[in-house]
């Protein structure tokens, strides 16, 4: 079970802004974490590495990115309002209204996110969705100068909101995308350390998922780690919700476990592992079926270096890129779990290569 002392870090680190390309916070909190059992490391795309059984063979590496979506400043008008583009993908209907967390020249300063009110829009253009150039965030200032005293072109900002704990263990945050991951990845090496198998594990909280083509900085990790194997940990869409087809979207749901997907470029034997492990576990699981990439970090990793055998573990998420996904604590614990065990279960016999 998830303990108390893991849960409160969860939360701190939901709650610390970290955009794609300005995570150095969140992975402060993660590093300062994994220091209680773990070395741990960085590097310059600002990834956090977290070691357990130096000497151990093979090397495995568990990987969930840090960084969340937001938003960055491109333009700040004479009155003093800020124009903003996205970092990563938004639908900016949910933006409308929504309050948001600057990092400024001296320290934090907030804004609202302004749109034309309902009773001036023409008639012919309400059913029209808005585009990022409707927007604009104002901040409380008078004009550009005032504004330039305390933001610049350039800086970050998130939804200013706080992590919930909801009934029936439920917990919801603007960045369990894909927060969570880099939490579930170091909950599992948590666990591997208190009885470790014979490989060396490397957790990995890896930056720029959410703008990298093909996995941002995790392609960079699976470079200086190494690994032979790697499970990486990222969310995926819950279906339990009203207007979403099972045809087309699969089985997933909040509280059946975490996500295994199988595809074209999952490794069969790292699947199979983890697919045994979780039978003879009985840890709850679904399949998720991805006949090309994955949309996550395992599309970089994959075919880092020589390759590396890589598998997929997701855990179900109401609500995708909104300010506030939704997830089983349940879910988060049967990922770790999964995990820990299956690196246990991995020698330096066990042989990678697909056939």
């Amino acid at each position: 079970m998830i303990s108390s002392q893991s849960l409160d870090f969860l939360k701190k680190l939901l709650d610390t802004p970290g955009p794609s390309g300005f995570e150095a916070a969140p992975a402060k909190v993660w590093r300062e974490h994994a220091k209680k059992f773990a070395r741990v490391s960085g590097d310059v795309a600002g990834n956090s590495l977290a070691e357990v059984n130096s000497e151990g063979k093979p090397t495995i590496m568990l990987a969930g990115h840090i960084d969340e979506i937001g938003v960055i400043i491109n333009y700040i008008d004479d009155q003093g309002y800020a124009y903003i583009q996205p970092i990563g993908g938004w639908d900016p209907q949910v933006l409308i209204g929504q309050r948001l967390r600057f990092s400024g020249r001296n320290g934090e300063i907030f804004g609202v996110v302004g749109k034309k009110p309902v009773h001036l829009i023409k008639q012919e253009e309400r059913e029209k969705a808005a585009k990022f150039t409707d927007l604009w965030v104002d901040l409380g200032f008078k004009s550009k100068k005032e504004a330039d005293n305390a933001v610049s072109v350039g800086d970050a900002a998130v939804i200013d909101s706080r992590t919930m704990e909801f009934p029936n263990g439920r917990l919801v945050s603007r960045s369990i995308d894909d927060r969570i991951g880099a939490f579930v990845v170091l909950e599992a090496l948590q666990r591997y350390a208190e009885k470790p198998g014979a490989a060396r594990v490397v957790a990995a909280a890896t930056t720029q998922e959410e703008i990298g083509y093909r996995g941002g900085g995790a392609g960079i990790c699976a470079s200086c780690i190494g690994p032979q194997a790697a499970i990486v940990v990222d969310v995926t869409f819950a279906i339990d919700h009203p207007g979403v087809e099972k045809k087309e979207y699969g089985e997933a749901a909040i509280d059946s476990g975490p996500v295994l997907t199988r595809g074209s470029i999952i490794s069969p034997v790292v699947f199979g592992l983890l697919r045994k492990t979780a039978e003879d576990r009985k840890i709850p699981f679904s399949l998720h079926a991805a006949g090309r990439d994955t949309s996550t970090d395992a599309d970089a990793i994959h075919i880092a270096r020589e390759g590396v055998a890589t598998a997929l573990v997701s855990v179900p998420n109401r609500y995708m890129h909104s300010p506030n996904e939704l997830v089983s604590i349940q879910d988060i614990d049967h990922a770790a779990e999964l995990i820990a065990q299956t690196c246990r279960a991995i020698t330096n016999k066990t042989d990678f290569t697909a056939r």
